[in-house]
Parts: structure tokens; C-alpha cells; sequence
């Protein structure tokens, strides 16, 4: 499955495994544990956790009893979206760490622009502050490389303009029929790497008739169509799964998507109807 060996590049250097184990609604302790170790037994190779997430501990573990050289692995992590302050995304970063017991991550991440029980709100000032501390962890060596996540364009803006370090890479919700044209062409013009998470739109796009025909032309399954649409565009898809078949079903994705057929699923709309 060379889909889990290829890797993009983000603007600094930093190679990235372009397909994600994403670990989002996995409970710390043996749900996420096992999960990690089984998609590393797989072949993943790039594993996205948050403090939101509550399993940094486990997944650090899983990482840490591997066997697999540090080297070998990518780890994103994020900063909680309610910290907006640099003395507290300093901090935070110590108890991700701390989790987590490695020696560094290679992928730092504002969780979002807003805290979550606040989306929305303007926190411009806020995600200076934070991104002036990941800057100095970056400049430091602790992350290899920073990023963001849920920003819009103009949020991008106001960061861009505001510190020294573009973001590498921006996570936000992608998938078939949602596909955030404006941020993912800003991005694009600013070296930005698109992440998709919830490339399955959390499982709601798998019974989508117009998808579903595509993937029975391709004998493929509907997962593999919408993570093969992700990597088509040059956005990193992020699926999640605590299931092994399907770990390695959503790894097995080294086919091409059709002209043809990929204007029929850019034309989509409403696919979670």
C-alpha cells in the first residue's frame, strides 16, 4: 500500500505521510491504544491525536512501545482551541508532552480559531499570542512544524499578517460535496497543506447513491472513493477507524480516479443529505 509510504512536502521541508490515523472520539486507554498499535502494525505511519481528543497518553504509548524507530512516525497534535494566551499555549504544550513522553512532535496544531463553546467569536489577538509561543517550540525544535486548524481564510489573514512563521498546514473538515474551495485555494497559494478530517463526513456519505456508483465502477468501496478524492487534490485525509479491516481497507487506495469521474463527484452537492 504505497499510499502509506508516499508523502507530501510542507513548505519547510518536513516530509509528511500522506494518509492520517485519525483518533478523534477514541477513549484513552486500551480503545486508543489498541487502535494506534493496530494501525502501526498496518503501516500507518502518521498519527493525529489533540488535548481535546483526552488520549495524547495513550497514543504516546502505543507510539513508545511500537518498536518502530521515532523517526519512522508522525505525530500531530493540537493545542486546545480555548487557549489564546502565550504564557498558556506555553503550558499546554508541557502537558502534551508530558502525555504524550516522546521527545518532540512533528506537527503543532491551533485547534481551531474559536473556542469551541464560542465558535464563531473573534480571538484574532488571541491567536497571535498562541502562535508566537508555537513559533519559539518550532524555532526550537520541539515541533518540527506548526500549523492550524478550522481557519478560514480570513482568520489565515489576520495570522499571516500578525507573526514571522506561515502555518504548514491547515486541518479543516473535508470531504465529497464539502470541499471549502476558498480556504483550500488559499492555502494552496500560500504553501499551505490542505488535512481533511472527517474525509467520510463521519460515516454519512457512505450510503450516497452518486458516490456509491462510482465506487461499484472502480469495484472500490465508497471509503476508498472518498479518501482517494482527498489525496486526488492534494489534501491529506485523516480517516478514523477502530476497526483493523477497515484500517487497511481505508489505507488501500493506490489507484487513480477518472477526469471524468472526478468532475462527477467536484459537481456534488448535498452529499450528506
Amino acid at each position: 500500500m504505497t499510499a502509506l509510504t508516499d508523502k507530501f512536502t510542507l513548505s519547510n521541508g518536513v516530509e509528511i505521510p500522506k494518509i492520517g490515523f485519525g483518533t478523534w472520539q477514541i477513549p484513552d486507554g486500551a480503545p486508543a491504544y489498541e487502535s494506534v498499535a493496530e494501525a502501526l502494525k498496518i503501516g500507518y505511519r502518521h498519527i493525529d491525536t489533540a488535548r481535546a481528543y483526552g488520549n495524547e497518553a495513550s497514543v504516546g504509548r502505543a507510539v513508545r512501545d511500537s518498536g518502530i524507530p521515532r523517526d519512522d512516525i508522525f505525530i500531530t497534535t493540537k493545542l486546545p482551541a480555548e487557549v489564546k494566551d502565550y504564557d498558556e499555549a506555553k503550558a499546554s504544550f508541557e502537558t502534551t508532552m508530558s502525555l504524550l513522553e516522546l521527545d518532540r512532535v512533528d506537527l503543532y496544531l491551533i485547534h481551531a480559531p474559536w473556542p469551541w463553546s464560542d465558535m464563531g467569536s473573534d480571538h484574532r489577538d488571541g491567536n497571535v499570542a498562541a502562535w508566537k509561543a508555537m513559533e519559539e517550540i518550532y524555532q526550537a525544535g520541539r515541533s518540527r512544524s506548526i500549523g492550524v486548524s478550522n481557519f478560514d481564510v480570513a482568520d489565515l489573514e489576520s495570522l499571516i499578517e500578525s507573526t514571522d512563521v506561515v502555518p504548514h498546514a491547515n486541518q479543516i473538515r473535508w470531504f465529497i460535496g464539502n470541499t471549502q474551495h476558498d480556504t483550500t485555494a488559499y492555502c494552496k497559494a500560500n504553501g499551505i497543506l490542505v488535512e481533511g478530517y472527517s474525509p467520510l463526513a463521519t460515516g454519512a456519505i457512505l450510503h450516497n447513491p452518486d458516490v456509491t456508483r462510482i465506487a461499484d465502477k472502480y469495484h472500490r468501496s465508497v471509503a476508498q472513493i472518498c479518501i482517494r478524492y482527498l489525496l486526488e487534490n492534494n489534501v491529506l485525509p485523516l480517516p478514523k477507524t477502530t476497526t483493523p479491516s477497515r484500517m487497511a481497507e481505508n489505507a488501500d487506495v493506490d489507484f487513480e480516479i477518472s477526469g471524468d469521474d472526478l468532475g462527477t463527484l467536484d459537481g456534488l452537492v448535498d452529499t450528506v443529505a
